[in-house]
């Protein structure tokens, strides 16, 4: 990797800037190093929806005003964490197809996520901190070790359509799609 110490912005044009964890090009967005490659993305925001990047160092970088806001079109990264607030919603789909829905006062933490289509060591571990979630399962559950964990217990998903709540004095209520 490069790093551009030359103080003189000119020379340092169109090269990546490094500080540790974070990769920055000047006019774009501040992405987590290592995490170049996005793990989801947005594909439905309703209300306040927040994504905190893992790693926020900015050396130099044109960021919009409502970094934190989500949006559709919003790329998701391993070790974000996702927040709605009250009468807010989102809808996030992985690369291997996995789709979360997330309702109001939730948050929902991307621990893990390794994921390539012709592997066969494919993981992925998402917190479920508060709030309810549905989801599909995707390719993961089927090739490789989706985990998702709750504040009582840790469930090994192999491909299903569950909807988990957690409630409000810690405990979990889970439902398979066909109870619905």
């Amino acid at each position: 990797m490069r790093f551009c110490h030359n103080y003189d912005k000119r020379s340092c044009r169109n090269r990546p800037l490094t500080t540790g964890r974070l990769r920055v090009r000047p006019g774009l967005r501040a992405v987590p190093s290592g995490q170049s490659a996005p793990i989801g993305k947005v594909v439905t925001a309703t209300g306040a929806v927040t994504i905190e990047h893992a790693v926020a160092v900015v050396l130099q970088a044109n960021l919009s005003s409502s970094s934190g806001q989500a949006k559709v079109g919003d790329f998701v990264y391993r070790g974000d964490v996702i927040q709605t607030a009250a009468d807010s919603k989102v809808g996030i789909t992985f690369t291997d197809g996995t789709a979360f829905n997330v309702s109001s006062n939730a948050r929902m933490e991307l621990t893990e996520f390794v994921y390539n289509p012709n592997g066969t060591s494919n993981s992925s571990f998402f917190s479920l901190v508060k709030g309810a979630f549905t989801f599909i399962a995707g390719a993961i559950a089927k090739t490789g070790d989706m985990k998702v964990d709750t504040p009582v217990a840790t469930m090994g998903i192999r491909g299903t359509t569950p909807s988990v709540e957690i409630l409000e004095n810690g405990s979990v209520r889970l439902q398979p799609w066909w109870k619905r």
